[in-house]
């Protein structure tokens, strides 16, 4: 903290460096009990206790929707770290918010299949839609909505993802009317997967501790269709479908 002279002999102005407070507060009493336990069930799955940092960091995020100073703080003290070595961590994984953010994460994949099958026009359209850009949440705080790389589902392309729960084959009406149903609280159910719940929720789960909502864990099912025709051509189970190339020229699966 410095200060600036003043004209007229006024007291100087206060300026600030823009440097953070430290150290970060700590977490309620109640909060950081609750949290110790749990992280404790957590570390004793791992023979080295460092290596239990991931879930530690969906785990601060089940607390507060992302990752806070205060959380960088409670990994660091829990595991024995630096606060410097956790934010390394927290800010190299994109599934770590460094700032508050939506109950729902809507990310459009633009990657390169998923964009030209329309998925640039999904995020433009929901972004003129919601009146948000990238990585900005609506004022109610129900949707975050940001573009995403690669949801490995190419197969489905277009691709959205609503706290890490499919959405394939995307049109921007079909999004559009999925994040108004989201913003009315009207139920929303992904193509494949388990049900939705909120991120908080999901960072739990993607802590390590199960999902106990009835049915939920019956519900995740396996690889879609389109994702199993190459296997079961490969295997004989299924005929060899003819392709059209770029040229016209129409040839077998086998390249016959």
């Amino acid at each position: 903290m410095t200060t600036a002279s003043s004209p007229g002999g006024t007291p100087p102005a206060p300026l600030s460096l823009g440097m953070p407070q430290l150290p970060a507060p700590d977490y309620p009493a109640e909060v950081r009990e609750r949290l110790a336990a749990d992280a404790a069930e957590v570390i004793a799955r791992y023979p080295d206790s460092r290596s239990a940092l991931l879930p530690l960091l969906h785990l601060c995020q089940a607390q507060e929707g992302y990752v806070s100073r205060t959380g960088v703080r409670f990994c660091a003290e829990v595991l024995g770290l630096t606060t410097a070595e956790v934010t390394a961590v927290a800010t190299f994984y994109t599934m770590y918010r460094r700032k508050p953010s939506g109950d729902y994460q809507v990310g459009v994949c633009t990657n390169t299949l998923c964009a030209v099958m329309g998925g640039d026009a999904i995020f433009e359209e929901l972004k003129e839609h919601l009146g948000v850009g990238n990585q900005e949440t609506t004022p109610d705080g129900k949707v975050t909505l940001e573009h995403i790389e690669c949801n490995a589902a190419c197969d489905f392309a277009p691709v959205v993802m609503v706290n890490w729960e499919f959405f394939d084959n995307q049109t921007p009406e079909s999004a559009k009317a999925m994040v108004d149903d989201l913003l009315a609280g009207r139920p929303v159910e992904p193509t494949r997967g388990a049900p939705l719940c909120t991120y908080k929720e999901t960072a739990r789960i993607l802590a390590g501790f199960p999902d106990e909502r009835e049915g939920a864990v019956e519900a995740t099912g396996g690889a879609g269709h389109a994702s199993l025709i190459g296997l079961r051509i490969a295997r004989g189970e299924s005929a060899h479908t003819s392709i059209v190339h770029p040229r016209g020229e129409a040839t077998t699966e086998g390249g016959e």
